[in-house]
Parts: C-alpha cells; sequence; structure tokens
C-alpha cells in the first residue's frame, strides 16, 4: 500500500478584503445597489435588539448577511456578461456572504470597501423584525499565514514581534468592534484562520510550516479567548477537508492538535463552538455513485484508486461526520455544530455523471468514470477548472439532529485563489499555472487543473472563473431569479409502527420543473426511493429508536435540503425478544514500523437489536493504544476493552458500525484475536 502523500491543498483565501463568508439564505433582507464607502452608516440603521441567548445553532431561524461589496461585483459582472447568463450570474448576488478580515486595513476598510463597523451597521439595516442576523466574518492574518503556499502568504511575520502585531493591532481591534453594545443582538460567526492548523498537522516538514506553528496555536488561542468574552459571537475553526486530512493518520493527529489548542484557552473546549471544512475548496457534498470506499473492483477497494490514496472519506458529509466523532473522543461536547462551505464544491454541468457506470473492471477506471468530482488529481487546489457553485446556504441541510448543522458559501465565487509566475508576477504560485503540472508523491504527474487565461492574483476578481462556477452550478440556477431543485419536504411525521415497521408521510416539495420522486433516510442512509407522499419501511428490529429524513429531487437530478428529522420507535416484540450477539473484525490501515492505525467492525449476529457492545482482546507484542474514536477503550497490560459509545450501541440485527485506535509499538504486530459481547 503507497503511504499517502501528507499534502497541503490550500484554502486559496483571499488576499483583499472582497473576500466574504456564505450563510443561510436571507428572507427579505434588501440588498444595496452598490458598495458604500467604508466611513458610511446607513442613515436607516435601526438599534441592536435585546442580546440574543448563545444557542446551539445560530444559523437556524436567522437569515445571513448579504455583503454589499460581494453583491456589486456579482451586479457588474452580471451586467458586462448581459442576457441569460447575465441572468443566471445575477441571481449570486441574493445569497449571504461574509467579510474577510484578511489584513490589519481590513477593519477600518477603505475607500472602496466597507469596514467592519460599515458592514455591521448594514447587517443592523438589513435585519427583518425579531428574526436574528447572522454575520459572518474571517478572521485570516496569522503571523507566517499560509505557510505551505505562496499565493495568499499574509503580512505578518513568524516571529514573535509578529504575534504581538496578530494580537495587538488585529485581534483586539476585532473584538472591541465586536463588543459594542450596539450589535449586540446581531449573531456574529467566526470562521478563524482558514489553512493554518491543519498545516500543523501534516506540513512539519516543511520549515515555514514548522517555524509558524507555535504562532498559529498561540495566535488562535488569543483570538479563541478574545472572542468567545462576546456572548453573540460563535467560534468556528477551519478543519481542512476530506482531502486533506481524511487518512486516519491525519485525522486522529488533527483530533488531538485542536484538543490541545481548545484546553489552551479561558473557557477550554466551550471557547469553540464547532468546526467548518472544505473552505475555499472544492471537495463535493457527496459522491452519489462512490458511496463504499470498501467497494471491490478488479479484487482492489476503490479508496486504492489513485485519485483517493487509501484515503477513506471520499467527500465533505463522510469527512466531517468522521471528524466529528474523532473529535468528540478527544474531550469536545457532542454539542459543536460542524459547517461545510459548499461556495465552489457543486460540480454541476455536462461532465457531471448522471447514473452509476459500472462497466470498469479496475479501481482507477471505475473512479474516473463515477466521481463528481473532475479534478484530474485531487490535490489540484487554485482557480479549479469545471468547478461548479454548490449548495445555497441553509441551515440544517440533514436535519436538526446532525452534527452538520448549515452550509455556507465562505469562499466568494468569483474571486481568483491566486496568481502564477511570470515576469510580472514575480510572486505567483506555480499551481496556480494553467500550463504546470503537479506529482503526488507516488511517481505520477497531474495537471494543475487551473483555469486557463487570466493571471489574477488571489482575492481579486476573476470573471472567466465566475462564469464558469455559475455555468457548473449544482443545483443549477434558474431564468426566474431562483434557483433549480425542489424545496424540502415538510411535515415529515411517523403515521404508525408496528414491532417491524415505520409508516411515514411528508407534504409534497416544490419545483418549477416538477418533483419526481423522494429519498427516504434512515439513521443518515438512503433506504428507498418513493413516488409519492408515504413510505413504509419495513424489516427492522423490534423496540428500536430509528431516525429519519426525505428529500426531493427532479427530473434533472437537482437534490432539495433533507426536511426536519423525525425519530420513531418501533413496538415491542410480541412473545419476547430473540437472542443477542456479535461479532468483531480487525483490519490495520496504516503502519509505519513503530505506529500504526486499526479499524474494528462490529457485526450484531443475533435476532434482537443491541443495546450496548463491548469488544476485548489481548495484544501478542508490545503495542500500546494512544488514542481511539467512535468507542471508549482501557488498556490493562496487554488487555484492551473497548465499549460502546451513547450514539453506536443499538444495532439492529445484521447492522455494523465501527471504531478505531491508533497504537505505538516495537517488535512484531501481529493482529489480535477479538471477542466480541452484547446486551
Amino acid at each position: 500500500m503507497p503511504h499517502p502523500v501528507l499534502r497541503r491543498l490550500r484554502t486559496a483565501a483571499a488576499a483583499t478584503l472582497l473576500g466574504a463568508t456564505g450563510l443561510l439564505p436571507s428572507i427579505g433582507a434588501a440588498t444595496p445597489a452598490h458598495a458604500t464607502p467604508a466611513h458610511a452608516t446607513p442613515a436607516h440603521a435601526t438599534p441592536a435588539h435585546a442580546a440574543t441567548v448563545h444557542v446551539a445553532n445560530p444559523f437556524a431561524g436567522a437569515t445571513g448577511y448579504l455583503n454589499p461589496d460581494f453583491a456589486a461585483q456579482v451586479k457588474a459582472q452580471a451586467a458586462s456578461d448581459g442576457g441569460a447568463l447575465g441572468g443566471l450570474e445575477s441571481q449570486v448576488a441574493a445569497n449571504p456572504t461574509a467579510v474577510w478580515m484578511d489584513h490589519i486595513g481590513a477593519i477600518a476598510g477603505d475607500a472602496t470597501h466597507l469596514g467592519l463597523q460599515a458592514h455591521l451597521d448594514h447587517a443592523l439595516a438589513q435585519q427583518q423584525g425579531t428574526t436574528p442576523v447572522v454575520f459572518q466574518v474571517v478572521i485570516y492574518d496569522l503571523p507566517g499565514r499560509d505557510c505551505a503556499a505562496l499565493a495568499s502568504n499574509g503580512e505578518l511575520p513568524s516571529t514573535a514581534a509578529g504575534l504581538a502585531t496578530y494580537e495587538t493591532q488585529y485581534i483586539d481591534p476585532i473584538a472591541a468592534v465586536l463588543a459594542n453594545p450596539k450589535y449586540a443582538g446581531i449573531r456574529v460567526a467566526a470562521v478563524i484562520e482558514p489553512d493554518s492548523l491543519p498545516n500543523a498537522v501534516t506540513n512539519q516538514s516543511k520549515p515555514a510550516c514548522a517555524t509558524a506553528t507555535p504562532y498559529y496555536e498561540a495566535g488562535i488561542e488569543y483570538a479563541l479567548n478574545k472572542l468567545h468574552a462576546i456572548p453573540n459571537v460563535y467560534d468556528y475553526l477551519d478543519i481542512g477537508h476530506a482531502g486533506w486530512l481524511g487518512w486516519s493518520n491525519n485525522m486522529v493527529p488533527a483530533g488531538r492538535e485542536y484538543a490541545k489548542v481548545a484546553q489552551a484557552t479561558t473557557a477550554g473546549f466551550a471557547s469553540i463552538d464547532g468546526f467548518i471544512s472544505d473552505t475555499a475548496n472544492t471537495t463535493p457534498l457527496s459522491e452519489p455513485f462512490l458511496p463504499d470506499a470498501e467497494l471491490t473492483v478488479g479484487g482492489q477497494p476503490l479508496k486504492s484508486a489513485n485519485f483517493y490514496q487509501y484515503n477513506p472519506e471520499f467527500d465533505e458529509y463522510h469527512y466531517d461526520t468522521a471528524m466529528y466523532a474523532t473529535l468528540v473522543s478527544n474531550g469536545f461536547p457532542s454539542s459543536i455544530g460542524m459547517l461545510v462551505d459548499t461556495s465552489r464544491n457543486g460540480w454541476g454541468g455536462s461532465a457531471r455523471p448522471t447514473a452509476l457506470n459500472s462497466g470498469p473492471t479496475t479501481v482507477d477506471a471505475y473512479v474516473a468514470a463515477n466521481k463528481v468530482d473532475r479534478k484530474h488529481f485531487r490535490g489540484s487546489w487554485c482557480n479549479i477548472s469545471g468547478a461548479g457553485i454548490g449548495a445555497r446556504p441553509q441551515a440544517e441541510p440533514y436535519g436538526a439532529g446532525s452534527p452538520i448543522i448549515a452550509f455556507l458559501w465562505v469562499k466568494p465565487p468569483g474571486e481568483s485563489d491566486g496568481d502564477y509566475p511570470t515576469a510580472s508576477h514575480p510572486h505567483g504560485d506555480p499551481h496556480c499555472d494553467p500550463n504546470g503540472t503537479q506529482t503526488d508523491g507516488n511517481g505520477n504527474t497531474y495537471p494543475t487543473d487551473a483555469i486557463p487565461g487570466d493571471n489574477i492574483p488571489a482575492g481579486q476578481w476573476f470573471p472567466a472563473q465566475f462564469r464558469q462556477l455559475v455555468q457548473n452550478a449544482y443545483p443549477a440556477f434558474d431564468g426566474s431569479g431562483g434557483s433549480t431543485g425542489p424545496t424540502a419536504p415538510s411535515g415529515l411525521t411517523v403515521t404508525g409502527t408496528t414491532s417491524s415497521s415505520v409508516s411515514l408521510s411528508w407534504t409534497a416539495s416544490t419545483d418549477p420543473a416538477g418533483v419526481t420522486g423522494y429519498s427516504v433516510y434512515r439513521n443518515g442512509a438512503k433506504v428507498a426511493t418513493a413516488t409519492g407522499t408515504s413510505y413504509t419501511d419495513s424489516g427492522l428490529s423490534p423496540a428500536t429508536a430509528y431516525q429519519y429524513t426525505v428529500t426531493a429531487q427532479d427530473a434533472a437530478g437537482n437534490v432539495s435540503p433533507a426536511s426536519a428529522a423525525v425519530t420513531a420507535t418501533t413496538a415491542a416484540a410480541s412473545g419476547g425478544g430473540g437472542s443477542s450477539g456479535c461479532s468483531a473484525s480487525y483490519a490495520v490501515g496504516n503502519d509505519w514500523g513503530s505506529g500504526f492505525t486499526a479499524n474494528v467492525t462490529v457485526a450484531n449476529t443475533g435476532t434482537a437489536a443491541t443495546k450496548s457492545w463491548t469488544v476485548t482482546w489481548s495484544w501478542g507484542g508490545s503495542q500500546q493504544i494512544t488514542n481511539s474514536w467512535n468507542a471508549t477503550t482501557a488498556q490493562s497490560g496487554a488487555a484492551v476493552t473497548a465499549a460502546s459509545q451513547a450514539y453506536n450501541g443499538a444495532l439492529a440485527p445484521n447492522a455494523t458500525t465501527s471504531f478505531g485506535f491508533q497504537a505505538t509499538y516495537s517488535g512484531g504486530n501481529t493482529a489480535p484475536s477479538l471477542t466480541c459481547t452484547a446486551s
């Protein structure tokens, strides 16, 4: 098995104030016709409402702030392009975006771009009645910022003096503005330092990153202490994306790194409200035709394809779910919320697969034929050709029970990721060169996937990129001021249960082109497609709780957000119970000679649902567990016990779950024999 490349996929964050972070769709909020100078305050700004309670999900029940600077850029291009394309482009301006504080000067703003205080005044003016506004601000100016790339290096050096400047001239002024009582009624979502701690996990072999990491940790600790002290501010740390930290030997140390930073703050784990993935990147939300990384083609698992390099996390949904479990296992509360930047991960257009192609007989050909992510190399990141705008900003896209609490637009569609080196661009990044190549560390060479044409520095408007993102949007934009695709089904209810079935019904979705069907999900996994607005799920275990959500789809393949989740518990079996039992299988993920990661799959082999399970074994060598996830592990000498957690102990007959761990060893590393007991 080739060792996965510990590569860095940069966020391509903006180098000017034009950066923005998107949130939930704004309902009825007016969009200014043009950007207002930074010093101006709207004459119609209203006093702030009373400070709101610090809620679990600030995006639910709120409207998102419409950034006038970004809206002005979009409208200018839409007017220039005109016609049908211009009509589609203009719709982008109606989506909430936020403000990137990517240099000290951005706090005050300038003659053409609003400063932080002016943006907050506009947010007050956009508030409709008592519905709160979520204002999104990206904190992005660490010393030695973007240590593994060239296109968006920051203004502060990786020195003690740089850290002092960051604290006193950057974080302190931002905190002072946000703490103004005038803005106490605004929910402020702070996305803190994209592209920082992931580099602390994977790029310590790079001298610039090794030097910068202590300043990253200290700077983020300082920012969290300052911002968490403001009751209406919600703090979210960047966690890279599936193609960066998806390997277990990246994800496991990442969990420890984030816990380390959290525990260094005054409030500890409470200082962090959650995490955000895919910031300014293009990893899709889902790979609908590649749902199983372990599926074998030609005798090899799909994860072994060159595109994935044994990374089992193919998309952001699975990555965020796995990272959530890892973070919780490292001490974070289960209430943390996961966010996904969907501004450029749609991958629509004519190149998007519309059905499974089961013909290819090798993993590389099978993956190439069926993946929606059309990059040649997963490590490509700069101005990607073929990418499209993704899901619209929305709260609770998978229902209230999912750890993924919102989709955002963090990277403003249409802003360049960076320029490439030429005589007039001496500080460009080769990864942005459309004619350049890159390697994966395993002897394979790929194109950069960068859009050919203009050479535009990071953060500046890239018209060709914006046109392509709109044309390849998924769901697509329509011509009537909205986006194609059904609305989320509503009114999902349980109409009846037996010991082996649950009956559901819901209210029909609406769609300009008509809804063609519904997909029913049980505990996050798709179980059926229905053409009507009801479904009975059969073959279930008695006295077991199941959670359901429903999505709608249309003939063009557009999929709605998920309905609100509903939980149903099947009736107890008449005449008693059935037997309980389980089995456990063991597989090493990565082994580097002095340590390894392993995954254990637990299966219910009985005829009744389990309430909990325990797996035990004894090592034959010096193995010592250092970290685990999805199970509570204890080791005494060679003996190990792994017990289920609250969320994965209940298994229906034939159902499976898994847990994993990292361990050290010397000498041999023989797999142990496992014993599984269930209750």
